[in-house]
């Protein structure tokens, strides 16, 4: 017995060794092609658009000032200026957007830190007062910003490179700069609470709509109000060209398409993966009205001390890795700009010729709802949101649950399949050492999509309890 635990041990060691090798190969190979792509994206938009586009790869300053917006810090947490009507605002972007090393650069420079040690060993001095970061904003910039942003609307017009078909643009067609919504509930509008549904990442309300809205009890469907919610860039919502998909943006979304346009004054929030992250933010914006917090997966990294936050989420959520699958998946959307851009141009541009060949492979026996979120979005909204959401949230994330922690009384349930390969288990566990009161449950056999596909007739009778539990409470 003994002598198998070693030989197993011995494998385990040899495989995660030709891993790290055959990843070293393959990612070395992405970031030259990346950088290839990047010229060729150039090209494409002048000739098509007659205009550059600028990415990530040679200028933040370049890619944040051409949306009319500057940046204003290239340090950590790094800042942007925007002018919405007459007051000037400071929203929060990621640095990873801009500062993701190739890995021959990340060796190159781990290899040149190590001699520095050996140079610079016992003549560094640390700097043990605090600094306060200023920035200053002449009138040129403001009247530059005023010129651009007053009276700005949602740029509707989508690139060559994104879908033009009636379902991704149907947003451009109404006068409402507003997210799509999908609302069920007593049509008296007698319904007692209302329960708000925000999905993950290259997801859409249909994650809810067609899985657990028709599985819910007559008794659930009287009592309760479903708002199911498209989020910016996604389904049928807006996806607007020139949009950072800041936090910012993606609350005041929801509260104007959801709190507001169906007068929402308390409710439950059911949210998956990245949507956690939004509906934490929504929370402590309205700590008063919130009933209940069901969060199923959510990305809650623990950062080391003296890690860059970021830095250290984009690589714990995207390691370039081949394998497992979804290492390499999510690796591919993190850390490159323009190869995530062809795979966009390649699936969501075709996604009626890909909906069509799965439903004649199967014979139509395949339900395709899941498809309209992984297909039915921008790059310019998946490649903000990832970075801007989940990387650029992380040094958020403990303030926000140490607010639901210390002023909300509202129920807290996780749900994380135990089978996830996009974010580890450990991240559930994570929250609930931040809020003790918060109930985890680990489900068996199940991933980071099968947490809710598949069971949700399970699913939805737990939500109920939930629900009427914390309808008790109150």
């Amino acid at each position: 017995m003994a002598g198998m635990c070693k030989m197993g041990s011995v494998l385990k060691f040899i495989g995660g060794v030709l891993n790290k090798a055959v990843s070293f190969v393959v990612f070395s190979v992405l970031d030259l092609l990346d950088f290839i792509l990047c010229y060729g994206y150039k090209v494409a938009d002048f000739c098509i658009e007659a205009e550059w586009r600028p990415c990530y790869c040679s200028s933040a300053k370049e890619a944040i000032t051409s949306s009319g917006k500057i940046l204003v810090s290239e340090q950590g947490e790094s800042k942007i200026v925007s002018l919405n009507s007459s007051k000037l605002q400071l929203e929060d972007i990621s640095d990873t957007l801009y500062s993701r090393p190739s890995l021959v650069a990340e060796v190159s420079k781990l290899t040149v830190n190590e001699l520095k040690k050996f140079k610079l060993d016992g003549t560094a001095k640390t700097n043990k007062g605090s600094t306060r970061s200023t920035f200053t904003i002449n009138s040129i910039i403001v009247e530059m910003l005023q010129g651009k942003m007053v009276g700005r609307q949602l740029h509707h017009i989508p690139t060559w490179s994104d879908c033009d078909c009636k379902f991704c643009n149907s947003w451009t067609s109404s006068s409402k700069d507003t997210l799509y919504v999908k609302a069920q509930g007593p049509k008296d509008n007698k319904a007692r609470e209302d329960v708000i549904f925000i999905h993950g990442f290259i997801s859409s309300s249909a994650f809810w709509t067609e899985t657990l809205f028709p599985n819910f009890s007559d008794t659930a469907k009287s009592t309760y109000r479903f708002l199911a919610v498209d989020l910016l860039g996604f389904g049928r919502s807006p996806k607007p060209a020139d949009s950072l998909y800041t936090l910012r943006e993606h609350v005041g979304m929801i509260e104007k398409s959801v709190l507001e346009a169906y007068e929402v004054k308390s409710f439950h929030i059911v949210a998956h993966s990245l949507g956690c992250i939004l509906a934490l933010a929504l929370a402590v914006k309205h700590p008063g009205s919130i009933k209940s917090l069901t969060l199923l997966t959510p990305p809650y990294f623990l950062v080391p001390k003296g890690e860059a936050a970021t830095q250290y989420v984009m690589r714990k959520l995207a390691p370039r890795r081949v394998w497992p699958v979804m290492a390499f998946c999510t690796s591919l959307a993190c850390w490159y700009e323009h190869i995530s851009r062809t795979i966009c141009l390649v699936i969501c541009k075709n996604h009626r010729l890909w909906e069509f060949l799965t439903k004649l492979v199967t014979r139509n026996r395949v339900r395709t709802f899941l498809m309209e979120g992984f297909f039915c979005h921008t790059h310019n909204a998946a490649w903000h949101t990832l970075h801007n959401i989940i990387c650029g949230t992380s040094t958020k994330l403990d303030r926000y649950l140490d607010v639901v922690r210390d002023r909300m009384k509202c129920d807290v349930n996780i749900f994380h399949g135990k089978d996830d390969e996009v974010i580890p288990l450990e991240c559930s566990f994570n929250v609930q050492r931040k809020i003790p009161r918060a109930r985890v449950k680990v489900v068996e056999n199940k991933d980071h999509i099968t947490i809710v596909v598949g069971r949700q007739k399970v699913f939805a009778r737990e939500l109920e309890e939930i629900w009427n539990r914390s309808s008790r409470s109150h």
